[in-house]
């Protein structure tokens, strides 16, 4: 009788749960996954997983520092080819834009998620990015040495934003396609001429405007701190406390945590939907209406990025009905860009809203930064790179 043999674990078992749980959080968040879920997708249990992680928030750090690690790579296999800047620079985005079709939100991950870790493995990853970042920048310099370092590593982190926008929408298309859109895509931002822009006026990113009443108040230190921890890991004593309020007197003005949330996501619901509306309704021609549009989302995210910041990352956690309707909204709003785009470019549907999105993106990211919120001519900088993803291009 043949004996039988004990089952072996994988030896790539850590490899494969850093995938499964990279997978898991891009596609819902890490807050909404638990320890258990990973392990269920592993095909093994929650205390077999521990084997291999301290945690969660030591599995989040490894998935992070991986995908880095494989962008890395990336860039480097392309680089070895050696050649003239610019084909080491396309070379570079191509290989990118294929491992970002391939693996989609590995461009993102690292950008939203690297808040839920503790300080020491937080700092790490944004050392890595900055690293990573000065890499691409560096070969884009060589090819454009009439660029400063600094706006060179403005464009390379806006096309990482065009890479990561891939995991914002399920717009898809055959591989080779996609590759060749999206490296467009982000090759049209490195070749930007519209950064730097000049204006009369810097942004204050440092004097936000006070708000007037104690609701006003209270929402506003709401959305600061859903922004930093994420929602799932704020108390409404911790409002009341950054509001410098009692727990308890929140309530006199929202039901609920969710009730605060749904306020942020209908406030700046509003504000898109009144920007659209007015920027549609006062156009001459398509080419102006989405100048208009570009204009009015760029001025509603310089006033309002935090409670967008919401909008985009906390919509899982309202009650259901709510969701949906917010959903239905965010999609509205999207569908207004890419009528147009359709209708400028000639490009099928999927091709525009994969455009439209690297776009959106692109201002959502940047506007988030400080340091480049201080930039003269910024608000005219991300109408400009939004301008650049949404020309119309030939295959």
């Amino acid at each position: 009788m043949d004996s039988v043999r004990p089952s072996r674990r994988p030896a790539n078992r850590r490899r494969q749960l850093v995938e499964l749980a990279a997978d898991l959080f891009a596609q819902r968040g890490y807050q909404a996954v638990s320890i258990e879920d990973i392990a269920t997708a592993a095909g093994i249990t929650g205390p077999a997983l521990y084997r291999h992680f301290a945690g969660k928030q030591d599995l989040l750090a490894q998935v992070l520092l991986t995908g880095q690690e494989t962008m890395d790579e990336a860039v480097e296999e392309a680089l070895a080819g050696g050649g003239a800047p610019a084909g080491r620079l396309d070379a570079v985005v191509l290989a990118l834009a294929e491992l970002s079709v391939q693996r989609r939100g590995i461009a993102a991950l690292w950008r939203w998620q690297a808040r839920h870790l503790d300080e020491a493995a937080r700092n790490e990853v944004r050392q890595r990015g900055r690293k990573f970042i000065q890499r691409w920048a560096g070969e884009l310099a060589l090819a454009r040495p009439e660029l400063p370092a600094v706006d060179a590593e403005l464009l390379c982190t806006a096309a990482l934003s065009v890479l990561g926008s891939v995991a914002d929408h399920h717009a898809s298309l055959p591989k080779r396609r996609f590759v060749w859109l999206l490296a467009q895509l982000a090759g049209a931002v490195c070749a930007s001429t519209r950064v730097p822009a000049v204006a009369a006026e810097v942004v204050d990113a440092t004097a936000p405007v006070t708000p007037s009443t104690r609701r006003e108040q209270i929402l506003a230190a709401a959305t600061e701190l859903f922004v930093q921890r994420g929602y799932r890991s704020v108390s409404m004593e911790d409002i009341g406390a950054a509001a410098g309020i009692a727990g308890p007197s929140v309530y006199r003005h929202f039901a609920s945590k969710a009730d605060l949330l749904m306020a942020g996501c209908g406030r700046l619901a509003d504000q898109l939907s009144l920007g659209a509306s007015r920027a549609l309704s006062g156009a001459a021609s398509p080419a102006e209406a989405l100048d208009r549009l570009i204009g009015s989302y760029v001025e509603v995210v310089m006033e309002h990025g935090e409670l967008l910041h919401v909008y985009n990352r906390e919509l899982a956690h309202l009650p259901e009905r709510n969701r949906q309707e917010s959903l239905r909204i965010q999609r509205a709003y999207v569908a207004q860009w890419v009528e147009l785009q359709v209708e400028l470019s000639g490009a099928t549907a999927p091709e525009a809203k994969i455009a439209v999105h690297a776009a959106l993106t692109i201002i959502n990211d940047l506007s988030r930064s400080g340091r480049l919120r201080a930039r003269p001519g910024f608000a005219a900088e991300l109408v400009g790179l939004a301008h650049d993803v949404l020309t119309p291009r030939r295959a």
